[in-house]
């Protein structure tokens, strides 16, 4: 899932690595749905790209998603700082809904090419996803800058993080289980 604020860049990203294009026109999404074949350290591997809403009325649909993700690309702007407090309350809101501690997870500061309005530091991304314990880029949709370093690394982040594997939140009570066969 490719998730972040609206106006981001969400789906320049992703139109940019599963198309080879640029949208350079702001057209808000909805949802949509990418399928790319592509090969990742000699395993051939099919992603299935959910790119969702950036804004607030199709929150609903953002937690429906969530819960059936297994992946996670959290984006801001570079030149947005409300939009990397955003994805802090993102993340979190991943971990809620998935009852976990740990997802597969890459953190991406879009809009690199506008350096000249930055308000987010580098170093401020880097100390986010570091406190994340996931990796950080910053891309370029236009420039094509990162684009299909983050896709990949969340293949890798998967692939290190395997579904069955999440580490699932502790109750405040401890229970035992029992299985009888």
């Amino acid at each position: 899932m490719v998730l972040g604020s609206g106006g981001v860049g969400k789906s320049a990203l992703t139109v940019r690595y599963c198309c080879g294009t640029f949208v350079e026109k702001y057209d808000p999404t909805i949802e949509d749905f990418y399928r790319k074949d592509i090969e990742i350290d000699q395993n051939p591997i099919t992603l299935e790209i959910l790119d969702t809403a950036g804004t607030e009325q199709f929150v609903s649909m953002r937690d429906l998603y969530i819960q059936n993700g297994q992946g996670f690309l959290i984006v801001y702007s570079i030149a947005n700082y409300h939009s990397l407090r955003d994805a802090t309350s993102l993340k979190d809101t991943i971990l809620n809904i998935k009852h976990l501690d740990e997802v597969p997870l890459v953190l991406a500061g879009n809009k690199k090419d506008l350096e000249d309005q930055r308000e987010a530091s580098t170093q401020e991304g880097r100390d986010l996803a570091k406190k994340w314990g996931c990796p950080f880029f910053e891309t370029s949709a236009k420039e094509q800058t990162g684009v299909e370093e983050i896709f990949h690394s969340l293949v890798r982040e998967m692939e290190r993080i395997p579904c069955q594997t999440y580490r699932r939140r502790r109750a405040k009570r401890k229970k035992r289980l029992c299985v009888l066969l």
